[in-house]
């Protein structure tokens, strides 16, 4: 066992501590967010930098600003909206929860574990940061940022696994603060330290609260020495096709011909593969005539 899993409180202590005094001043952070601010930013965050969610994310709020706004919309205007956020899919699963907390839940997004991980698209770790940020309920929310934190502080190596393991959710289970309050503080502080200082790419070891207790730099900070990390290429992939030919597709008012996507990528084969599987997302709507426009239903 590490100092910092012997000493879990002053872990707490210093990490909160830390996060009192440099949290960003994000919109979902403020009260007037609510739980629909936090659950539109969770699925905006996955895999997406603040920097690119941030404008994005105020439109959404302004116009629909509750669940019933957006479910009362066609899916293909959540689509539109998401612009180049990618990932587009997430849209669509943001719009299916809003109709489904329509539906099911009076409009209200709900504070329930069990209720939020049984709205479509909300994983275990989307339905722990809801009740954690929305409603201060007492959840281990492990997102990569966290799972680094968690890496080098107490495992004492430089990145965690590819894809999270059950070794992980226990430990973040044994560190989780006994009050609920303080918990939910814990989640948004660590997440932020992994975010701010302890960084894939550059650790800031001089500005960290964990620096003296780190394993990982205790240990003289060994290399990485897992499975290769994966990298995010984009270009020439099918998710750069896909992108360009739903940018056709939300610029346009009317259905749009065949023809039009045609020009938008060079290459046949991979272009025609790229909207089927926009098709079978159902993020596209194919129509007679060879027409394709967002999806109404």
């Amino acid at each position: 066992m590490t100092a910092t899993e012997e000493n879990p409180a002053a872990l707490h202590s210093a990490v909160i501590t830390w996060f009192d005094a440099h949290a960003r001043d994000l919109p979902w952070r403020r009260p007037e967010a609510g739980a629909w601010g936090v659950m539109i930013s969770e699925f905006m965050l996955q895999q997406t930098p603040v920097s690119r969610v941030l404008p994005v994310y105020e439109q959404w709020l302004a116009r629909w600003p509750r669940p019933a706004d957006l479910a009362a919309e066609a899916p293909g205007e959540a689509v539109r909206a998401w612009g180049r956020l990618g990932y587009p899919r997430r849209a669509l699963r943001l719009h299916a929860a809003a109709r489904a907390i329509a539906e099911r839940h009076g409009g209200d997004v709900p504070h329930d574990h069990a209720q939020l991980l049984a709205l479509p698209g909300v994983g275990e770790y989307t339905a722990a940061a809801i009740a954690s940020f929305a409603y201060g309920r007492r959840h281990a929310v492990l997102d990569t940022n966290v799972r680094r934190v968690f890496a080098r502080a107490v495992t004492g190596v430089q990145y965690p696994p590819n894809a999270t393991t059950a070794a992980e959710r226990t430990l973040a289970r044994a560190l989780l603060p006994d009050d609920e309050a303080t918990a939910a503080r814990w989640a948004a502080a660590s997440m932020e330290l992994g975010a701010l200082v302890c960084t894939a790419k550059s650790e800031a070891c001089g500005s960290c609260p964990l620096a003296a207790s780190c394993a990982w730099r205790l240990a003289g900070k060994p290399a990485h020495d897992g499975p290769a990390r994966r990298g995010q290429t984009y270009a020439g992939t099918d998710r750069q096709v896909r992108g360009r030919l739903l940018a056709v597709l939300r610029e346009a008012t009317d259905p749009v011909a065949q023809r039009q996507l045609d020009a938008v990528w060079h290459e046949p084969v991979q272009r025609a593969r790229a909207l089927d599987g926009l098709v079978a997302d159902g993020l596209v709507e194919p129509l007679s005539g060879g027409r394709y426009r967002l999806p109404l239903g």
